[in-house]
This record gives structure tokens, sequence and C-alpha cells, in this order.
């Protein structure tokens, strides 16, 4: 059922082991795609590819995995340089993993807010250290996989860990906004997608009920398609392109967030 559009394109889906990620790589690489799976280990990133070829009927040679615990920046760049060594031409990435807040306020070893540096953080630099793969071709893209939640946040600027004052959901918010803010970076062409209140392990920071991880992923991947035009820093509700909150909209947040995100990962600019 290969689609032509797809078929010589690489993608890379982080997050892809369950949820709206794995949905998304299956739906990828039934379309033709060659599709690089990464997991937080080896092991869940195996798993996730040879159910893949057990149960869609996926062939052994589209899928190839990696793995990167994103609570650590050092195996972010590990990945990153695995990564661009094997394919130093990426069509798409689609920065999906992410995790709810904890109830208590946790800091990683690289000393930031978890859900800001495993949802935000580790993206930011997986996407700036996979630019060259992602601008050696033109119509490289990346989708960020967002939240409507990201309208109900703000960015504590001098508290960008909210160490004073954590709440799990204005973490999980905040880093919410931090990747739509992202996805106008002039750098690569980026833009954001809601998928829809999904049945998936984040589901009870929205609702009681939601669709299926698959037809969450079939909005992510409609934006993967070199067919679908997309204008740098869109961001989509579902399939409609809708204005993101005002912040992620505006040159200076830009910057700012840059700015910040460079000094949290440690890249000199």
């Amino acid at each position: 059922m290969s689609d032509t559009a797809f078929s010589s394109r690489t993608v890379l889906v982080t997050g892809a082991t369950s949820g709206v990620g794995y949905e998304t790589a299956r739906q990828l690489a039934e379309r033709g795609a060659t599709v690089l799976l990464h997991g937080r280990t080896a092991e869940e990133a195996r798993a996730a590819a040879d159910a893949l070829v057990a149960t869609a009927g996926v062939a052994e040679g589209q899928l190839c995995t990696y793995a990167a615990d994103f609570a650590r920046l050092d195996e972010v760049e590990a990945l990153a340089r695995k990564v661009v060594a094997a394919h130093p031409h990426l069509n798409v990435l689609v920065n999906n993993a992410g995790m709810a807040a904890p109830e208590r306020h946790t800091v990683t070893a690289d000393g930031n807010e978890i859900a800001f540096q495993v949802n935000f953080l580790a993206h930011y630099l997986l996407t700036c250290l996979l630019e060259p793969a992602l601008t050696s071709d033109p119509g490289g893209r990346v989708v960020n996989v967002s939240s409507a939640l990201h309208r109900t946040a703000s960015i504590q600027w001098s508290d960008p860990n909210r160490a004073r004052r954590y709440s799990r959901l204005a973490a999980y918010a905040q880093s919410q906004l931090a990747l739509t803010v992202f996805a106008a970076d002039p750098r690569v062409t980026a833009v954001s997608v809601h998928p829809g209140v999904c049945d998936t392990a984040l589901l009870p920071l929205y609702a009681h009920e939601g669709v299926s991880p698959s037809e969450g992923a079939a909005h992510v991947v409609r934006l993967c398609d070199p067919a679908a035009e997309i204008v740098n820093g869109a961001y989509y509700d579902r399939d409609e392109r809708v204005a993101p909150a005002p912040a992620a909209t505006e040159d200076r947040t830009v910057r700012r967030l840059t700015k910040l995100a460079d000094l949290l990962v440690d890249r000199s600019a």
C-alpha cells in the first residue's frame, strides 16, 4: 500500500514505541517511508519495530531503531550523531516523545525540570543537531506534536524549572508552549499540531476519554506529506490551521526562548 509521495522519504519519529508516535510510525511505514523509530531504550524500540513487521506487514528494511533517554541530553547528542552519520538526508523529524509532568518537582541530571527537558529541550537540541540532515535537500521539515494545553501556559523566564511554584499541569503546559513557539524558529521549516485528545498515557491530563491514537496520528502524518503545503511556524488543531497562543508568533518570544534553550542545553551559538 505504498504511496509514491512517501516511498523515497526518511522520517525520524521520537517516542515511536507507543501511542500517537507508534501509530505515526506505522502509518508512515505503510505508506512506504523509511522510518527511524526512536525509543527510550533499545529494547523498547526493537519491540516496536518487531510489532510493526508482525502486525502491519511492514518490511523490516524500512525500519531503523534508535534509543535515547530524553532525560539525558548526552544521549540526545549521541542519537543525533548516529542519525546524521547513517542518514545524511532526513526529510522529516516528528518531535513526538512526551511525558506528563510528575506530581513532584523533578530535576534531571542536566539540571532541568524533567517535563521541560523531555518534552521541549531534548527536541530543541535534537532538531538543532539534525539541522544539516534536514536542510541537505529542499523541503525538509519538522512536525512538533504539541497540545492545545499550550494556550493555558506561560513560560517562567526567571524560573523555567518552576522550582519556586510547581504544578504538574503548569509544567506540562509550559513545555508544550515552548515546543509550539520553537516551530517559529527560522532555522528549519517547522509546524506544530495538536492531534486531538487521544487515548494514550497523557489522557488523564485532558479528559476521561479520547479518540484512538491512530486517529490522532493521521493528523501528524498528513503534515509529513510533501504534498501538504506548510507555512513555517503554523499551528494545527487536528486538520485545521488555527492561530496558536499569541506568544508563539512573537519574534521577541522566539528569540528569548532560543537564548534560554541554548543556555539550558549548553549550546554556545
